[in-house]
């Protein structure tokens, strides 16, 4: 019963954070592993979770964003090489810092993380042309990534807005790059962790995420995107502020 209500957890997480990511083009490993850390959830079991459902997700995502010109193929391998490094490199940090320690570090990106997209103003598009800090971005997109147990969407994708990118070619670019990503970071984790770290979690995720991939695009047209943006940052800010009493209590 018990094993039950623990893949029960992972399938609602997966519902609600595929949900919202479908609905803003990102934002389902932070979403995932804010709520999962703060339930009590190891750190780096999280992250390994989160990334191995992204396997799964991130090529379909992927996929529809190529075959609707979306993705600037140049700009990917810019991209994916290094993030594939920086995630590697995350994931092994994580493994490799006590747990509290990383419950700590990951509490406070994701409340950091929360804020920022609380604070943030409408994203503005700026001068169009190639974004210059590309390889640098996506390192650190990645390390995050496998580290905080999520960020490549919500960290990559408004950077090469500003720095000139088109919106859509950002956004579909950066889907596809992170299934390099997440195999890179999946892979780390299996060697570090082993495969039961992938049992419960992957399944719960995987089915929450595979029920409400529909329903993005229905949401999207319900609600405005800055106020996703908002709900999602609140999401985010309130997790980690409950993950941080849970510790101190």
């Amino acid at each position: 019963m018990e094993i039950d209500q623990f893949l029960l957890m992972f399938v609602a997480v997966g519902f609600l954070a595929q949900l919202i990511d479908g609905a803003l083009g990102g934002g389902f490993g932070v979403i995932s592993s804010s709520v999962l850390i703060a339930t009590g959830v190891p750190p780096a079991s999280a992250s390994a979770g989160i990334h191995a459902v992204k396997v799964i997700t991130a090529p379909i995502s992927g996929l529809s964003h190529a075959l609707a010109g979306n993705v600037d193929w140049r700009l990917f391998w810019r991209l994916a090489i290094p993030g594939m490094i920086g995630a590697v490199i995350g994931a092994y940090v994580l493994t490799g810092l006590p747990i509290g320690t990383a419950k700590l570090m990951i509490q406070a990106y994701l409340g950091v993380l929360g804020t920022i997209l609380l604070l943030r103003r409408h994203q503005r598009h700026g001068p169009h042309g190639d974004p210059k800090i590309v390889g640098p971005l996506g390192f650190a997109g990645g390390f995050l990534d496998s580290a905080g147990g999520g960020g490549w969407g919500p960290i990559v994708t408004p950077n090469l807005i500003i720095q000139g990118a088109w919106p859509r070619q950002a956004v579909g670019t950066v889907n596809m790059a992170e299934f390099l990503v997440a195999i890179a970071s999946s892979v780390t984790f299996l060697m570090t962790l082993g495969w039961e770290t992938f049992g419960t979690a992957v399944l719960g995720l995987l089915i929450g995420a595979v029920v409400a991939a529909p329903f993005g695009a229905l949401l999207t047209k319900r609600l405005p995107t800055q106020v996703l943006v908002k709900l999602v940052g609140l999401l985010l800010v309130s997790t980690s502020l409950y993950g941080f009493f849970r510790m101190l209590g």
